[in-house]
């Protein structure tokens, strides 16, 4: 079982990204997906988090949603900004997402970078 996150990158204040989490070996469809991220120094931190069923939790800014058709997950960030700037990862687990712990998959991570 692999998760993977892709869709990092350099981008600018203001810029958006789209992250992407994809799975070999695990039906995504089934799981509460989370996006969590560490910026430097940091520990890590909870962002977002979709249930099986489509609803999501605590997005603040950004944006989660899944397409079923694709056993993919999406992190849509708008408005970037320099304090966004972090690891970002996905992990899944069976249960729902009401708290941060107790994620069973984890993927490698990628680098969000925003800078001017």
């Amino acid at each position: 079982v692999q998760l993977q996150a892709s869709g990092g990158g350099l981008v600018q204040p203001g810029d958006s990204l789209r992250l992407s989490c994809t799975a070999s070996g695990l039906n995504l469809n089934d799981y509460s997906v989370a996006w969590f991220r560490q910026a430097p120094g940091k520990g890590r931190e909870w962002v977002s988090c979709i249930n099986s069923d489509g609803s999501t939790l605590y997005q603040g800014r950004f944006t989660i949603s899944r397409d079923n058709a694709k056993n993919t997950v999406y992190h849509q960030m708008n408005s970037l900004k320099p304090e966004d700037t972090a690891v970002y990862y996905c992990a899944a687990r069976t249960s729902k997402c009401n708290n941060a712990g107790n994620f069973r998959f984890w993927g490698q991570g990628t680098q969000v970078t925003v800078s001017s």
